[in-house]
């Protein structure tokens, strides 16, 4: 039996203009993530297999901590007792992160892998350190985050999603440590792996704009609002790297479809306070 490996809902941290694409994730991938569910897929598309003796309780689980997080915890500690192996724990951070809990999911994460390695499993072990990676990541800890990652990626995921979802996530806790040109590596890797990941494009456009590689910035911002032309985070960044390119009419216009899409997001609000700073011209059509 396979299950959709359940991943973190992560959220918001303080907004910062600079960086707040490579903080955030779009909400239709938490919305993705956030629903496991049976299914006969490969675990190369980011389902989990389990085994026959595990699945059900591993379901269970699962049902208990999207329909409330504490009982998710008590079923998971006493599966755990019961025999769940790394599963239980597995479910047992899943359970705290839907709870917001980030310490202790983290733990929970890397307990799970540390135990799913002496199991033999390592695939599901780098899957596992990926986990705790966005738990230390949504706890604010980003040194401990690419720690995390870095385990992860040691111990083998296959090319594709779950690698390029890991290197992309890494280059999120490499942004946040200020080591830009590490986060440039990692984010190569990560459009290789998953090219038609708009969130990909957008962090690289964001990074490349932070780094003053301008020409590099308009054409990955190009790519993200190919893929991704209704998420207001790629229309702020798309008008950010404009206006820092000489194009206002496109900033203007950039910003302004922000405000539309999102008005009260941070992305919208940080368009509308970017327009108030436009020199007055002919309004956008």
């Amino acid at each position: 039996m396979m299950l959709l490996l359940p991943l973190l809902l992560l959220t918001p941290q303080a907004y910062d203009p600079e960086i707040e694409a490579v903080m955030n994730r779009p909400k239709k991938e938490e919305q993705r993530a956030s629903t496991p569910r049976p299914s006969s897929s490969s675990s190369a598309d980011g389902r989990i297999p389990v085994p026959e003796k595990y699945a059900a309780p591993f379901q269970a689980c699962l049902d208990e901590a999207l329909a409330s997080p504490d009982k998710g915890v008590a079923f998971a500690q006493k599966w755990r007792i019961e025999g769940g192996t790394f599963y239980a724990r597995h479910c047992m951070g899943f359970a705290y992160a839907r709870a917001e809990r980030w310490a202790p999911a983290m733990v929970a994460f890397e307990q799970a892998a540390d135990e799913a390695e002496r199991s033999g499993e390592m695939a599901q072990s780098a899957r596992l350190w990926a986990q705790a990676g966005n738990a230390a990541l949504a706890a604010g800890d980003a040194a401990k985050a690419r720690s995390s990652f870095d385990a992860a990626l040691a111990r083998g995921l296959p090319d594709g999603v779950e690698k390029g979802e890991t290197y992309l996530d890494r280059a999120r806790a490499l942004v946040a440590l200020a080591d830009a040109k590490e986060a440039r590596d990692s984010l190569d890797v990560a459009l290789a792996q998953v090219p038609q990941d708009p969130l990909a494009w957008l962090l690289s456009a964001t990074l490349a704009r932070r780094s003053g590689e301008l020409k590099l910035a308009q054409a990955h911002i190009a790519r993200a609002v190919q893929l991704s032309p209704d998420d207001a985070s790629v229309a702020l960044e798309e008008g950010n790297i404009a206006v820092l390119t000489d194009h206002d009419d496109v900033a203007r216009s950039a910003w302004q479809r922000a405000i539309r899409l999102a008005p009260q997001s941070p992305a919208g609000k940080a368009a509308a306070d970017n327009l108030t700073r436009l020199p007055t011209g002919a309004p956008a059509r």
